[in-house]
């Protein structure tokens, strides 16, 4: 077991968001119009920016609670049973929930890692904070919020600012009512699709950010270096140069690292353990398959 590992055995992460099944294909490219193509490999896993992050937390040895809705349609069981693997417990939002919950399909191309998405997000399970569950910060380290379930998000937030848990915004794309969760955010992660209203780059993301008095701000752009802001500068980080094999959920990854490692280092060195981390995982198919590597 590494040192990360024992210094932070009992950490508790609450993840916010999103909960789907994906079901993920490696082919040689996405099919064109009506074209069949086969796979060579499939996967079948929980999805979602919250659920990747979790699951990631929960392997580097803490322990992680997801709040989103999962219900009590047949293949939920997938999802259940895919989260207790990797010791993710879940909150469930909508436990008497019958419609099915909502479902990816992926393509990942073989020779580039890249991917191509069909699914639909939780804009039709949305959930108001009255089903909350009780007691959900007890024990609660650090909180991750990917904006899936706004309402829910917010009123969390609010709760976490006053016990002074920290609070870490998955930006991967920007949602209404998404400065509502700003406000109250220590860590803003965000993607390089992450625009807020009148944003057209990185520098005005990031100062859009800063106005609303969020401390530490971060894009990630891919391949490419990590832009950002620390003591009231902008900076840059390189991240590893590999030849990635499949880039799903690679920021998921990125985010369920950070709220791991930003409780024990500074906000450049999480930022720059993350970024190993989700390198590690482009080299091998899928969102799981990472894992079963040996460490370095």
């Amino acid at each position: 077991m590494d040192r990360n590992r024992q210094l932070v055995e009992g950490t508790c992460g609450l993840f916010i968001g999103l909960v789907t099944l994906d079901f993920v294909y490696l082919a040689p490219s996405p099919p064109t119009n009506n074209q069949k193509i086969v796979a060579s490999d499939y996967i079948v896993a929980a999805g979602g920016p919250a659920t990747n992050a979790a699951v990631t937390f929960s392997y580097l040895g803490d322990r992680a609670t997801l709040l989103g809705t999962v219900g009590n349609h047949p293949i939920t069981q997938l999802i259940q049973a895919d989260l207790a693997t990797y010791g993710v417990a879940i909150a469930d939002l909508a436990p008497s929930q019958t419609e099915p919950p909502p479902v990816s399909s992926i393509i990942v191309s073989q020779e580039t890692g890249e991917r191509a998405v069909v699914s639909i997000n939780a804009v039709k399970n949305q959930v108001t904070p009255e089903f909350i569950p009780e007691n959900i910060l007890e024990g609660v380290d650090i909180i991750l919020i990917d904006g899936h379930q706004m309402l829910v998000g917010e009123a969390i937030a609010q709760l976490a600012k006053a016990n002074n848990i920290p609070i870490v915004v998955d930006g991967g794309s920007w949602k209404p009512g998404f400065e509502k969760v700003l406000y109250f955010a220590d860590y803003a992660i965000c993607s390089a699709n992450f625009h807020p209203p009148n944003c057209h780059n990185i520098e005005e993301v990031i100062y859009y950010l800063s106005q609303m008095g969020i401390p530490h701000i971060a894009i990630t752009q891919g391949e490419k270096p990590i832009q950002f802001l620390t003591e009231g500068k902008i900076k840059s980080l390189e991240i590893p140069q590999i030849k990635p094999v499949d880039t799903l959920g690679a920021g998921d990854i990125f985010h369920g690292a950070f709220c791991h490692y930003i409780l024990q280092y500074t906000f450049t060195e999480a930022l720059e353990a993350a970024a190993k981390i989700a390198a590690r995982a482009c080299q091998s198919f899928g969102s799981r398959q990472w894992m079963q590597t040996r460490r370095d």
